[in-house]
């Protein structure tokens, strides 16, 4: 009956369009009201300790600041420039070099669609200008976003890793090598249609270009070394590095690339300078820079909109974990995982149905949202099993990138939508040929665990032979 309660009056709230946030904190206060020994005071010892006592959750904020900086800071437009000059000779080379630029920004960000926003931006309008059919080019630009929730570091891993007590160090561990295999995948794919199809590719522009751009792109790559770097060896914990990650985009946003703040299009070395004087004199300005960003409209406007993402994000997790917390007590996994062990299933018949849940969620929730619903009952299962946690945290991942492309609340195709100004209908029909790869990609990661599990476990010997 509990059971019943519970997730028919979440569904019902859903469906009449309540908040996801209000839908999950209203219909567990309404449980433990009527069907639990709990009493109310737990639900305010509940939200306190969701976000006191995980501390991976500080991690959000300052990723989400970071990524609100990168994203305005003209650091897209860099690491755009830098992927062409890479690959943009090669037939299908601009395409090619969209979802590198991805992969880049996906390092850096950790959000699906601020990569879609940022990029898409610039590079849907050159594609159409190269002559590549514009549904094309919004397909590849929309499925390449998603790769912002898969490689680390990532938002939605963290949310996973909070839900389930996992390593978020090992999470992020675990999705750089399905991270780059579904980037290559992608970029393997649009090869073979450049083909077929005849699509346009740029002359190289030489090797002093090529290094000329990543050397002005290299300030926004940097913090993938030192947010990768700094994780992967042992050096910081995921909320050390994303609170790294934060000042170092804003210093690179405000001082460094000057697309934003106080010294906005002011040239770092004038001209005729040398480069001992001018780095003399950026040092001389850095304390003054530094003071007047605090009362700069634009700095304060990024500041207050990742402020805005942080608070939103952090309350649909605050009311998660109040769910979390009524399924935990009513032993709701428990009984879940006792019936379907019941049935007798094998391990791939219940990741089979793992994904059937997860893809179907995915067309009306938002990733987070699923994942603090569904993780807290799919995890004890899979442990159950013999499943490895971090082999279905990022199973779990892989599905929310295919949600973040499904509608009706697929965020990704809401983006490209008000990017290239075409109705809804439009970006999904141009998204289907590339949702065919996302589901073979799904299958790959689901039954080759070692695709997700090699790196985390060989780090882990290296750490351990270390001492």
């Amino acid at each position: 009956m509990t059971i019943a309660f519970l997730f028919i009056l979440l569904f019902v709230l859903i469906f009449i369009g309540t908040p996801i946030a209000v839908a999950l904190g209203l219909s567990s206060i309404l449980t433990i009201l009527f069907f639990s020994n709990d009493s109310l005071a737990s639900i305010a010892l509940k939200f306190f300790e969701a976000q006191s006592e995980h501390y991976t959750l500080l991690a959000i904020p300052f990723f989400i600041l970071s990524s609100a900086f990168l994203s305005t800071g003209g650091v897209a437009r860099r690491l755009i420039d830098f992927a062409i000059a890479t690959v943009g000779h090669v037939k299908g080379g601009l395409a090619m070099a969209s979802v590198l630029a991805c992969m880049l920004f996906a390092a850096v960000s950790g959000s699906s669609p601020a990569t879609v926003a940022a990029i898409g931006t610039i590079v849907i309008a050159g594609m159409v200008r190269a002559k590549y059919p514009e549904s094309f080019a919004a397909g590849v630009i929309t499925t390449s976003g998603t790769l912002g929730i898969l490689i680390p570091p990532s938002i939605v891993m963290l949310v996973y890793a909070a839900a389930t007590e996992v390593s978020a160090a090992r999470m992020f561990e675990a999705g750089f090598i399905p991270g780059l295999m579904m980037g290559t995948l992608l970029m393997i794919v649009i090869y073979i249609v450049a083909r077929i199809k005849g699509l346009p590719s740029l002359p190289f522009p030489g090797i002093k270009h090529l290094l000329k751009s990543g050397w002005v792109a290299l300030g926004g790559m940097m913090l993938i070394f030192i947010v990768l770097g700094s994780i992967y060896g042992g050096i910081a914990s995921p909320t050390e590095a994303a609170s790294v990650a934060a000042v170092y985009a804003f210093i690179v946003s405000v001082y460094g690339y000057r697309d934003i703040g106080p010294l906005k299009n002011s040239p770092w070395r004038k001209d005729g300078e040398s480069l001992a004087i001018a780095t003399l004199r950026g040092i001389a300005q850095f304390p003054q820079a530094m003071g007047m960003s605090i009362f700069d409209k634009e700095v304060r406007k990024v500041i207050m909109d990742g402020a805005k993402v942080s608070i939103m994000l952090l309350f649909i997790i605050g009311n998660a974990m109040l769910f979390a917390h009524v399924l935990t007590t009513e032993r709701i996994p428990h009984i879940i995982a006792e019936a379907i062990t019941q049935w007798g299933l094998p391990v791939w018949g219940f990741l089979i149905i793992v994904n059937i849940l997860l893809l179907a969620a995915g067309n009306f929730m938002e990733p987070s949202a699923i994942l603090l619903i569904m993780a807290p009952i799919l995890f004890p299962i899979a442990t159950q099993m013999g499943i490895d946690p971090i082999h279905l945290g990022i199973i779990m991942v892989v599905n929310m990138e295919i949600g973040m492309l499904t509608p009706p609340v697929g965020l990704n195709l809401f983006v490209t939508s008000g990017i290239t100004g075409r109705s809804m209908g439009w970006v999904i029909k141009s998204v289907l040929p590339w949702m065919l790869l996302m589901l073979f990609f799904l299958m790959l990661i689901t039954y080759i665990p070692q695709i997700s599990l090699f790196l985390p476990e060989y780090l882990d010997s290296l750490r351990q032979a270390g001492g």
